[in-house]
């Protein structure tokens, strides 16, 4: 665990999601859960010479980030569309019923799902004290519909959430793409010029990682645009998530995983840009 500044803890060493915690003299509030039960258990107990927790924050209904949720036994905050899409889960989860390329893929099956729904929700913003410091939960939709950040005014650090991925290219099946690009582009803007960013797959990320993902997005714009030639939404999608695949630089052991990943989401936004498409 690594502490930040002004008592925010980052930790990056859970597969799948990096973690926040921000402490106050009122308790933690803690940004996304461990997705595995023993990984969650050793979570808390790091955080025990730290704070109590008090609250947890999603920032999106991925699985990686927000199934781990169910073992915390916290009040959950997410805004509104993440309540409800979570709200419809079943109780029982099994990674390889509906795999789309992330951590939670290789989860056999578990119950409790219900347990990691959300109680508390909000619009457009939300205001937390927690003790002596003031936490802005706001939605910014884009990675999905639900999307939120975690800011923290006066110690200069947002928890942005897939806003941006760097070391891997995130799951686009609930992609709002031009949403996505405008709140790249508020990052890039003057108020968060100070800011620490901290990016839920890589934690502290550079200025130019905000140029690197609008790119990524634009050419994703651009490919789903083109005419597809007769291609199904799958097939399309399959061609595609190869040429993405050529560029990049992964471990050999991840690229089956993130293969999958992009042709799943791709083939989720190639359905949505064409009517009736199958």
């Amino acid at each position: 665990m690594r502490k930040l500044r002004s008592n925010v803890y980052l930790e990056t060493r859970y597969p799948g999601v990096a973690l926040g915690a921000v402490a106050s003299d009122d308790g933690l509030l803690l940004v996304d859960a461990p997705l595995r039960g023993d990984d969650a258990r050793e979570w808390l107990a790091q955080l025990g010479s730290v704070g109590r927790p008090r609250y947890l924050a999603l920032l999106d209904h991925h699985p990686d980030r927000a199934l781990g949720a169910r073992g915390l036994d916290l009040p959950v905050v997410a805004q509104e569309a993440t309540l409800r899409e979570m709200r419809g889960w079943p109780d029982a989860f099994k990674g390889s019923n509906r795999p789309i390329g992330g951590e939670a893929d290789r989860l056999k099956r578990i119950t409790g799902v219900g347990r990691a729904v959300p109680e508390l929700g909000f619009s457009e913003e939300m205001q937390l004290q927690l003790g002596e410091r003031q936490i802005l939960l706001q939605h910014r939709p884009g990675p999905t519909s639900g999307s939120m950040w975690v800011v923290l005014p006066e110690a200069e650090i947002a928890f942005i959430g897939d806003t941006v991925t760097v070391a891997e290219p995130p799951y686009l099946g609930d992609a709002q793409l031009e949403d996505w690009l405008n709140q790249l582009e508020e990052l890039r803007g003057s108020a968060f010029r100070s800011f620490l960013l901290i990016a839920g797959r890589d934690g502290v990320i550079e200025r130019e990682d905000l140029n690197d993902m609008a790119r990524f997005l634009r050419r994703v714009l651009h490919r789903i645009h083109r005419p597809r030639a007769g291609r199904s939404p799958a097939e399309a999608a399959a061609r595609v998530a190869s040429e993405f695949m050529r560029g990049l630089s992964l471990p050999p052991v991840r690229r089956d995983l993130v293969r999958l990943r992009l042709q799943t989401g791709l083939t989720a936004l190639f359905r949505r840009a064409i009517p009736g498409g199958t």
